[in-house]
């Protein structure tokens, strides 16, 4: 029924979104989604002997009242444990505290020799455990994957990637490097699990550009069998912005998904152009439908036959450049606690990438009751 209420509150919010004409960047006619405030970690703080950053996915734990958030730091793979201070209904600096950090270990109990995970995705089941997704290096030929840890940090179990994923030699399959398992998040009833690559696999078609989108895929996993039972294909946008100069580095993708059942859920984008004004991040939050999209599991390549597969359904929920602040590399999004006035809270956060020009930004939303 939680999870109901929000699909339905969400729904609202795109026939707002559908029927709004305020021009881009109307700060007071932002529809649907209600932005609440934001809380800044400067770059270079430090908790419990680590450097707080590269905080690239975040999940709330509602039993214990707190939040998990994944660093994508490849010399020491961790997670912290903080906490959030939205009772007030807002967030603001010093509201966000970190509790605890963890070491993520592999399967052997020791922790991940450095350099070895590129770790990006964090979702946390109904039992309980972890789900963590690595991008690997696809210019190393190390493999991406999809596991279960428990909260102290050790590997339970790994769930399949099926070779169409897996770089080769000759690069000619698999995940592009550094846009492999961005996201990770389970539907609420806990039976399936959903990732999705950033961008397109080699075989499948090109990266984003400023002209073109990519066909990514979604992935979804049964929980109880351990298998991949669907894949859908996901359009990514085009790059938001041109680089300045134009030679410089630019990418869009997928960077998280949150399920609100086992069909619905809601898709983030980020977009980074080098040069760009401001920050160059562009993020946008879509409503995605997967009923009715087409089964591509067992598929080995995309192309050829785009034309005739029927994609996941998208539709723009909030461009966060309508905020009018200054955006981080936001990559997490989790559902949080109820907010004061009954309404549900959305919780966005950025990797920082250890950058000094750079700061790690939690923003807070709420969700329009139904």
């Amino acid at each position: 029924m939680f999870r109901k209420w929000i699909l339905l509150a969400l729904a609202a919010v795109v026939v707002a979104v559908a029927g709004s004409s305020a021009p881009a960047g109307a700060k007071s006619k932002v529809p649907g989604l209600q932005f609440l405030g934001q809380a800044i970690v400067p770059t270079g703080t430090t908790y419990a002997g680590t450097t707080v950053g590269g905080l690239s996915s975040i999940a709330y734990d509602a039993k214990r009242g707190v939040y998990y958030a994944l660093s994508d730091d490849q010399v020491g793979v961790r997670y912290y444990t903080l906490s959030l201070a939205t009772a007030d209904g807002a967030l603001a600096n010093g509201d966000v505290q970190f509790t605890n950090v963890t070491a993520l270990k592999g399967a052997d109990g020791q922790p991940f020799a450095p350099q070895s995970v590129d770790p990006e995705g964090l979702t946390l089941t109904k039992s309980g455990r972890l789900v963590i997704t690595s991008e690997g290096f696809a210019n190393r030929l190390i493999d991406p994957w999809v596991r279960e840890f428990s909260l102290d940090g050790s590997q339970l179990r790994a769930l399949p990637v099926p070779t169409p994923f897996l770089p080769n030699a000759t690069a000619t399959r698999g995940v592009r490097l550094n846009l492999g398992f961005e996201s990770a998040g389970v539907a609420p009833n806990g039976r399936f699990l959903f990732t999705g690559t950033e961008g397109a696999l080699v075989q499948d078609g090109p990266a984003a550009s400023l002209t073109a989108r990519s066909p990514a895929r979604l992935l979804r996993y049964n929980l109880q069998t351990g298998r991949l039972d669907r894949q859908y294909l996901y359009w990514t946008e085009t790059i938001a912005e041109p680089p300045v100069p134009a030679t410089n580095f630019a990418v869009n993708g997928l960077v998280e998904l949150l399920p609100l059942n086992n069909q619905h859920l809601l898709a983030m984008e980020r977009s980074f152009s080098v040069g760009a004004p401001d920050t160059g991040n562009t993020i946008k939050l879509f409503s995605v439908k997967v009923a009715g999209a087409t089964n591509v599991n067992g598929a080995d390549t995309l192309a050829g036959g785009l034309d005739s597969i029927r994609p996941v359904e998208k539709t723009l929920l909030l461009d966060l450049d309508t905020l009018g602040i200054p955006l981080d590399n936001v990559e997490g999004m989790t559902l949080g606690p109820k907010l004061p006035d009954g309404r549900q809270s959305l919780v966005l956060v950025s990797d920082n990438n250890f950058a000094a020009s750079q700061f790690t930004q939690f923003l807070l939303f709420a969700i329009p009751k139904s």
